[in-house]
């Protein structure tokens, strides 16, 4: 099977999301593996949204959050739950916006070149997997759009995935 990634030239983020949607739900048709499921959402969301400079998944194993698939440059492998934006994402299982990871208290540094990010819990039965992670250079890259839009879209993924197929 080949996949192009479409280029995305909307008027809206509504509808970029929207077309987006539609993009995943093509990629994760019949697969239930985490693994390949989580890799190939990533690559699209890193290729297809402007201004990012890393996108990915860290999993949860235990107390910390483990390094998954991602796009872009080499990151953090381990980061304790309840410990920089995405630990406490995952900690309070709620969505994190934040304009200025800089001002963020205890912000965990992988790349320098990261100013905004975004962390979406995945949660599936009331398990807390892991979460999706984006990181911008762009300060206030990420808007409440962006949290509805991805937060949709990571419902698609994890209605995708089998959990016996997390490592």
């Amino acid at each position: 099977m080949t996949f192009q990634i479409a280029k995305q030239e909307t008027a809206s983020k509504a509808e970029l999301y929207a077309n987006l949607q539609s993009q995943l739900r093509g990629l994760l048709e019949g697969e239930r593996d985490f693994i390949a499921n989580a890799a190939n959402f990533a690559s699209l969301l890193f290729h297809s949204l402007p201004d990012l400079n890393w996108v990915g998944f860290y999993l949860n194993k235990g107390h910390d959050l483990v390094l998954g698939p991602f796009q872009g440059k080499p990151a953090c492998v381990r980061i304790a739950i309840g410990k920089g934006v995405c630990g406490t994402a995952a900690e309070q299982r709620n969505t994190l916006l934040i304009d200025n990871v800089h001002e963020f208290p205890g912000h965990i540094a992988c790349d320098s070149a990261s100013n905004s990010e975004i962390v979406v819990p995945l949660i599936k039965h009331e398990r807390l997997l892991g979460v999706l992670d984006l990181d911008s250079p762009l300060v206030g890259r990420f808007d409440e759009e962006d949290a509805k839009g991805l937060n949709k879209l990571a419902e698609t993924f994890i209605g995708s995935i089998s959990l016996e197929s997390q490592l």
